[in-house]
C-alpha cells in the first residue's frame, strides 16, 4: 500500500467526529462551575454565564501572558455584572485555534448588551518567543505594553441569562491583530482586539475543546466524578456509553490522583460538563504540556526531547516553570498513545521513534520526579491537537485525495521538520471562519490547521490529521 493509500485508510479509522480534544486547557486560569439556578439573595434571580476564550496568535510569537482585571456584562440601563471570579493570569497564545472555559458564575437574571474586559498593568504582560541557532531553541520574553486596558463591544446578539440553562461569551483574542510589529520585529506595543459574541451550550463558540484539572472524587455516582481547577474550583464531568475514553481505560481507573484531559460541553439544565472525550494524563499527580522543540536522536527510538512549558498541574511543577524548557527523560517503558484516538494505529503513529519538533504533547508521572527540569521522568506521554499557522502551497489543494499542502509558519514553522507538510482531511474535518469545504481553499492563502502532526512511520514525512480549518485571511 502507498504512503498515500495508508494514511488515508489511517485518518479514516480515526473517527474524528467523535469528540474534539479538549486542548488541555492546561488551564493557565481557574475555572469555576455553581448551580444553573440560584439566587445571590432572597429577592435577586441568577442564572449561570460561561465565559470561553480562544485566540489567532501571531505567528512568531510562543506565549503572551497578561492578567485579566475583570470582564464584565453591562445592560441597557448600564447596570455591570462580573463574568469572572478573581483575576487570573492567561497566556492566550497557548490556546491557537482550541476554546476553553476561562470561568463560570451565578449573575442577576438579565438581557446584557455590552462586554467590557479590562487587562491589568500589575503584573506586566509579557511576550516569549523562540531563538534558534545551532543546537536546541531557547525561549527569550520581552515586555509588553497595552495602547489601551479597556475593550468595551456592543454584543450583536444580546446576551440574555435566565435560570432555563447556561448561556455565555466566546472572547476571540486576534493576538495577530493586536501586537503590534514594525519592519518584521515585534516592538512590544499591544492594541487589544477582540470578538466577542454571546453564545449557548450548544452553539460551536461554546465547545469546550480543552479541560484539565486534578479528580477529587473518582466515583460520585456510576456516571460522574468530580474534578478540580488549579484555583480549587469544582467540576461535575458526566459521563456515558457515548463518551470516549482514552487508552482503553474508563472510569474504574480513576484515581484521586489522576488528572485527566476532558472535552465537551456544558449541560443545559444543571451547568455540569456532559463529556465526550476523557483522557487521564497521568495517574500520579504531575502533568506537563506543550510544544516538543528538540528530539534526541532525531531518527530511532528518543532517549529524551526538550518540552516548551505552556501548561503544569499543580501550577508551580516545583521545578518545571510556564514558559520555559524542560528536557524529559524516556526509558522505554513509557505509554504513548494519543487523545481521541482508539484503535490499533495508536502505537504506529506515535511512539519513542515517531517523536517529532513542534508536536504537542503532555507527559505525566510523579511529582517528585518534577523537582527537576533538567531530568524530568515520566510514565505518559500524549500526543494532542494543536493550531499550525501557515500559507497554503500553490496548485496542491486535491479535492479527490482529501489533501492540501501547507508552509508552517512562525514557532511550529521553526521547529517542523520536512516543509511542506502534507494535510488529511476526513469526514469528521470541520471547516471554519469562512471556509465551507476543502475546495475554498484553492482561492487561500494563510490558513490554520488544528489537527495532529504526526511522522509517518515508513517515509519518515511530517503529515497533519486536521481537525478544524480555518480562514486567516
Amino acid at each position: 500500500m502507498s504512503t498515500h493509500a495508508r494514511i488515508r485508510s489511517v485518518i479514516s479509522a480515526l473517527c474524528l467526529s467523535a469528540a474534539p480534544l479538549l486542548i488541555a486547557l492546561f488551564l493557565l486560569v481557574g475555572c469555576g462551575m455553581t448551580s444553573g439556578n440560584s439566587s445571590t439573595n432572597s429577592g435577586t434571580t441568577t442564572g449561570s454565564a460561561f465565559v470561553i476564550g480562544t485566540d489567532a496568535p501571531v505567528a512568531s510569537v510562543v506565549s503572551f501572558t497578561t492578567t485579566i482585571q475583570s470582564i464584565n456584562a453591562i445592560d441597557a440601563d448600564n447596570k455591570s455584572v462580573s463574568l469572572l471570579s478573581g483575576s487570573p493570569s492567561v497566556d492566550w497564545a497557548r490556546y491557537n485555534g482550541l476554546q476553553t472555559m476561562l470561568d463560570m458564575n451565578d449573575v442577576p437574571a438579565d438581557t446584557y448588551t455590552q462586554i467590557q474586559v479590562v487587562f491589568a498593568t500589575t503584573p506586566a504582560p509579557s511576550i516569549g518567543y523562540l531563538q534558534t541557532g545551532t543546537g536546541a531553541p531557547t525561549i527569550a520574553t520581552m515586555p509588553a505594553t497595552f495602547t489601551t486596558t479597556t475593550v468595551t463591544q456592543t454584543l450583536a446578539n444580546p446576551l440574555v441569562v435566565t435560570t432555563e440553562g447556561p448561556v455565555g461569551i466566546h472572547l476571540d483574542f486576534r493576538l495577530d491583530k493586536s501586537i503590534q510589529v514594525l519592519n518584521g520585529a515585534i516592538t512590544g506595543d499591544v492594541n487589544p482586539t477582540l470578538e466577542i459574541s454571546a453564545v449557548g451550550p450548544s452553539d460551536p463558540g461554546a465547545y469546550i475543546d480543552e479541560f484539565i484539572a486534578g479528580v477529587v472524587n473518582p466515583s460520585v455516582t456510576a456516571q460522574s466524578f468530580t474534578i478540580q481547577g488549579p484555583h480549587g474550583r469544582i467540576f461535575t464531568v458526566n459521563v456515558n456509553g457515548q463518551t470516549e475514553w482514552d487508552n482503553g481505560e474508563g472510569m474504574s481507573n480513576l484515581t484521586s490522583t489522576s488528572i485527566v484531559q476532558v472535552s465537551g460541553t456544558l449541560d443545559r439544565t444543571d451547568a455540569t460538563i456532559d463529556a465526550d472525550e476523557v483522557a487521564i494524563l497521568t495517574q500520579d499527580g504531575f502533568y506537563a504540556g506543550g510544544q516538543v522543540t528538540w528530539v534526541q536522536p532525531s531518527s530511532g527510538p528518543a532517549t529524551d526531547f526538550q518540552l516548551y512549558v505552556r501548561g503544569t498541574l499543580p501550577a508551580s511543577g516545583d521545578g518545571v516553570s510556564l514558559g520555559q524548557i524542560a528536557q524529559v527523560n524516556l526509558t522505554g517503558s513509557e505509554k504513548f498513545f494519543i487523545y481521541w484516538m482508539h484503535n490499533q494505529f495508536t502505537q504506529f503513529l506515535f511512539n519513542p521513534s515517531t517523536l517529532l519538533p513542534g508536536q504537542h504533547v503532555t507527559v505525566g508521572g510523579p511529582l517528585s520526579g518534577a523537582a527537576n527540569a533538567d531530568a524530568l521522568s515520566v510514565k505518559r506521554v500524549v500526543l494532542r491537537n494543536w493550531g499550525f499557522n501557515g500559507t497554503v502551497v500553490a496548485n496542491s489543494v486535491n479535492t479527490g485525495g482529501d489533501t492540501f499542502q501547507m508552509n508552517i509558519n512562525g514557532f511550529a514553522g521553526l521547529l517542523v521538520p520536512g516543509q511542506p507538510v502534507t494535510v488529511y482531511i476526513a469526514g469528521g474535518t470541520k471547516f471554519r471562519d469562512g471556509f465551507g469545504s476543502l475546495g475554498d481553499l484553492s482561492s487561500a492563502t494563510n490558513v490554520r490547521v488544528v489537527g495532529l502532526l504526526i511522522k509517518d512511520p515508513t517515509s519518515g514525512k511530517s503529515v497533519i490529521l486536521a481537525r478544524y480549518v480555518d480562514d486567516m485571511d
